[in-house]
């Protein structure tokens, strides 16, 4: 699997301080990581990599929109991306990425990749049910959705004479003849 080299920060030449990169991600970005959820992808994602003296701290912003499909009614639809991730990166004897908010970088490390950070916070940002926004408000006029309504069971009349089914009756004798 080839890498994705501008989301690849050499940080070794950077100087102490915050540095800033902008990333805009799209369908190629997912393409990369056999993801073809979307339709289309609108995200711009601002890195803001603090290096320290032993560590870094990268803050992202995520902001923009996937073109998706509802998972009722298989409309296409917008859904805004909106999310914030923040990542420590300390120096160790090992890599290690266990903890989803640290990340550990073997001493002589010089740069990391983000591309898998971005990749996360975009998909875990959108909401676990797709619904289209014109279902919960009532405007969305699909053939499905008409379809469904139309298959949709319906519920039987309730008798409204209080009558008991002569059968359970029976079966009412049979318990008070045991007694």
């Amino acid at each position: 699997m080839k890498k994705l080299k501008e989301y690849i920060i050499p940080f070794v030449g950077l100087k102490v301080g915050k540095h800033h990169f902008d990333y805009q991600i799209d369908n190629h970005f997912f393409e990369f990581f056999e993801y073809d959820d979307f339709n289309t992808v609108k995200v711009s994602v601002d890195l803001l990599l603090e290096k320290k003296a032993n560590m870094l701290e990268l803050h992202f912003s995520i902001e923009g929109t996937v073109n998706l499909n509802c998972d009722v009614s298989n409309e296409a639809y917008d859904q805004p991306v909106e999310h914030q991730l923040h990542l420590v990166v300390k120096f160790g004897e090992e890599y290690n990425d266990e903890n989803e908010e640290l990340l550990i970088l073997p001493h002589g490390a010089y740069e990391i990749e983000v591309h898998q950070y971005i990749y996360e916070a975009i998909v875990l940002a959108l909401p676990y049910k797709r619904l289209h926004p014109g279902i919960e408000d009532g405007t969305l006029d699909s053939e499905i959705l008409d379809k469904l309504e139309e298959l949709q069971p319906v519920q039987k009349e309730v008798n409204k004479n209080n009558e008991v089914d002569p059968r359970w009756n029976k079966l009412k004798n049979l318990l008070n003849d045991n007694k």
